[in-house]
Parts: C-alpha cells; sequence; structure tokens
C-alpha cells in the first residue's frame, strides 16, 4: 500500500461484514502525553498505530520518557516523569495537531529549550490563540516562522497563574484542551487554583469532554462553569490510573456507518458503541436521519441501510456539524447519493485542518459530477443522477479523511482512483484493505 501513488476503486453495488475498529486518534495521543507527566507507571491498551501516534511516540522518547511494547500489538506502558528528564530537544511532529498543540502547552509550562516543527502543512496551521494564551501565563515561545504559526521555540519563561487566562475557542478545541492538559504541570506545586475562561464561542465541544473524562482517569476533576469558565483545583496532578483502554476511533466509524447506510449493511462496528466518550459517536444520529437503521450496543454499532448503486436514494439534510466536524466529511461524500441538496454548516474549522477541507471537498465532489456551492463555514452538495457520474482522480492533499470519505464514491456507476492512498496511514494504515474486504461488486 505504501508503494501506490494511486488506487483504482471499480463500481460495488452492496456491502457488509464485521471490523475491529483502530484505536482513537483523539484518545490515544492524550493518553500518551497524561501518561508521560502522571506519577506512576501506565498501561495503554488499544493503542492505535498510525503516523500521528508514531510522531508522539518519538517525541516522549527524544524528552526522555520510558515507553515499552509489551505483550499484543497496541499495549504500551508508559513511565510517567514530570519534568520530563530531557530539557533540552528538537521534535518533529509531522502534522499531528493532536500532538503538536499539547506538546507545545505542556513544555511552556514545564520550561526549557525545545524546538518544535512539522511538515509545511504544520507550519500553516494557525497556533497563535494558544501561543498568546501561554505567553500570558507567563511562558517563554518564540515563533522561528511566519508569527502565529509553527515551528515555534520554547525557552524557560515563569509560570505566574494569578489571574484567569483566556483562550479563544473559535478556531480549534485543541488550544483549550492543550491549556488543561498542560494546567496540572503547574497545579501539582502550586497552593493556588488555576483558571481558564474561554474568549467567544467555543467549537468542538465533545473533544473538549474527551478532554476531561480522561484528565479525571488520570486523577484531575476540572471544574467547569458551562462552557466559559474551567477550574483546575490547586494541588491538582496526575497519578497513573493503572491501566487504560483505548476505544476504537468514532471518526472512523462514520466511513462504515455509511456503507451500511448506502451498501444495505449489515455493517457491524466493533469497538465503539452508546457508551463511548467520542463525540463522533453522534454520527449514528446523522445516517439515522438519512434513512439507514442502527443498533446501538455498548461497545458496538450495526448499520444497515439502502442500496445507492440499485438507485434507491438517501433522505437529504441540512444540518450543523460543528460538534462533529471530522464525521462530517462523511455526510458531504453521502450526500451524491441523496434525494436532494445537502447542507452542512458552521464548518469554518475544516478550513485549518490537514488541507482546507471545504475547498478541497468541493474540488474534488465536483469532479465525480456534482454540483456543488460553499462558502466561509459552508458547503452545500446535489446529488449526482446515475447518468451524471464521471470516473475521477480524486486529489487527496495529504489528508487521510479525504482518502477515506472517497472510497463511498465506489458505489457510483463508474470506477473512482484515489490518488496517494497510503495517506490514510495517518490514522488507518489498513483502511483500504478493511474496506474492500467489506464491499461486493
Amino acid at each position: 500500500m505504501s508503494e501506490l501513488s494511486s488506487l483504482c476503486l471499480p463500481p460495488v453495488r452492496a456491502a457488509a461484514g464485521q471490523l475491529n475498529l483502530p484505536g482513537s486518534k483523539s484518545i490515544s495521543n492524550r493518553v500518551l502525553l497524561l501518561a508521560a507527566l502522571a506519577d506512576g507507571v501506565t498501561e495503554l491498551n488499544g493503542l492505535l498505530d498510525s503516523d500521528d501516534t508514531r510522531v508522539m511516540l518519538d517525541a516522549l522518547g527524544k524528552l526522555g520518557l520510558q515507553v515499552d511494547a509489551v505483550g499484543t500489538p497496541g499495549t504500551v506502558t508508559v513511565h510517567g516523569a514530570c519534568p520530563f528528564p530531557v530539557p533540552q530537544a528538537e521534535l518533529f511532529l509531522g502534522n499531528a495537531g493532536t500532538a503538536f498543540r499539547p506538546l507545545t502547552a505542556a513544555l511552556a509550562v514545564m520550561g526549557g529549550d525545545y524546538r518544535l516543527s512539522g511538515v509545511p502543512r504544520m507550519h500553516e496551521r494557525p497556533i497563535g490563540d494558544l501561543v498568546d494564551a501561554l505567553t500570558a501565563l507567563g511562558a517563554q515561545i518564540q515563533y522561528t516562522g511566519n508569527p502565529g504559526y509553527p515551528p515555534l521555540a520554547i525557552g524557560r519563561g515563569r509560570i505566574q497563574a494569578d489571574k484567569p487566562i483566556k483562550i479563544k475557542g473559535s478556531v480549534s478545541s485543541q488550544f483549550l484542551t492543550a491549556l488543561l492538559m498542560a494546567a496540572p504541570i503547574h497545579t501539582a506545586q502550586q497552593p493556588a487554583e488555576l483558571v481558564i475562561e474561554v474568549d467567544g464561542d467555543l467549537i468542538s465541544k465533545p473533544y473538549i469532554l474527551i478532554t476531561l473524562n480522561l484528565m479525571a482517569q488520570f486523577g484531575v476533576q476540572v471544574q467547569r462553569d458551562g462552557w466559559r469558565r474551567f477550574v483546575i483545583p490547586a494541588g491538582s496532578r496526575y497519578r497513573s490510573p493503572g491501566k487504560v483502554a483505548i476505544e476504537g476511533d468514532a471518526s472512523t466509524a462514520s466511513y462504515f456507518m455509511a456503507l451500511g447506510a448506502i451498501g444495505g449493511g449489515p455493517i457491524r462496528i466493533q469497538g465503539a458503541g452508546a457508551d463511548s466518550i467520542q463525540g463522533d459517536m453522534a454520527f449514528a444520529d446523522v445516517v439515522e436521519d438519512m434513512g439507514a437503521t442502527v443498533v446501538r450496543r455498548s461497545d458496538s454499532l450495526e448499520v444497515s441501510g439502502i442500496r445507492v448503486a440499485q438507485g434507491e436514494r438517501l433522505k437529504a439534510f441540512d444540518r450543523d456539524f460543528n460538534l462533529i466536524p471530522d464525521a462530517a466529511m462523511t455526510a458531504a461524500a453521502m450526500a451524491l447519493y441523496a434525494d436532494g441538496p445537502c447542507t452542512l454548516r458552521n464548518i469554518a474549522s475544516w478550513r485549518v485542518k490537514e488541507t482546507d477541507r471545504i475547498n478541497a471537498m468541493h474540488a474534488e465532489l465536483e469532479k465525480l459530477g456534482a454540483k456543488v456551492e460553499s462558502g466561509p463555514d459552508w458547503i452545500r452538495v446535489y446529488p449526482v443522477q446515475s447518468s451524471e457520474w464521471l470516473a475521477a482522480s480524486i486529489e487527496t492533499y495529504d489528508d487521510h479523511r479525504m482518502a477515506m470519505c472517497f472510497s463511498l464514491a465506489s458505489f457510483g456507476p463508474v470506477p473512482v482512483t484515489i490518488l496517494d492512498p497510503a495517506c490514510v496511514s495517518k490514522t488507518f494504515p489498513d483502511y483500504f484493505s478493511v474496506f474492500q474486504d467489506l464491499v461486493q461488486p
């Protein structure tokens, strides 16, 4: 797979079967950092093996943390140490926002001599709001390229949390997540609480709930006043819970929910279900509203639906996707098979992801024959009629979700070619193998 520059997917007519989800990217990188900051040794089970987790593991190794692979694949033990043993390091973090943002905050609060960089696209993804909040706290951070963007140089500041820290919440929830996760580095040694206040609207709130849930598992109970004010009590410090089981990735589950909805199914998705702490499991409500049947169990879902390859149509939607922006991309691909135009609203965060996803989805959906309209924070997709489909080569922009979303276009009547299919290694290296095992010509 890694050697392929393109992958041609022939038309398929149905999908059915069962799969085990890879571990959640959002949970995996959070718990790796929390375990590294915690007192004691933590065993992580179900850790995602992907580009993003590999850069986090590599960074922790360079920072002097001991991480051991034990037993079955996906199981590691992390020996916590705070402050980190190595006070000076250069860290390359690829295009992993779930590594770059939290490590920036943790290292800035901890202090040291660190340089953080990534791929060119990472250097186009804004980080200024987080840096502003950290420098107001007393951290020492300098931009070594364009102001407001990585790469960064972190030095030894003097952290003073005698007043609330303000952070903007309208660009990326990862900025607030990073501050929350770093706060106990300071409070563990201080007699005063640390207060974080959100300036303006907070997007992607379910991802903050993941952060708070995992911090609680490591012994830090954040007091939340709505979505505006978060208080980390004085003396809060991370302590290992011993073992942490990592759920399957809910954003990844969205592609297989879609498979069941458009390919007849049933598709049984193992690893995340009704008890999930991930907001993207709400995508089950989206496919249900589009006409699919969803059976929810504590750690699995089963989705059945129509067969779009036989001319059946999903129900169109006009929906706010602010809470589940990653899974929303799957809905945009499903819109190809709807009974009318589908509108996705409140998705401005798409523009600062691995690529500008609004522009990318607009361009690639049009290649397939769809009429598409878009604006600063919305996109509208008109369904493609059977005679209008165009065979197309889909650019993926080094964005794993583009590649996985457009695999769903293979339910049209013409072949679709995915360029750079190996970009799925960011979160699910085996995606296309699993996909092809589930679909039927």
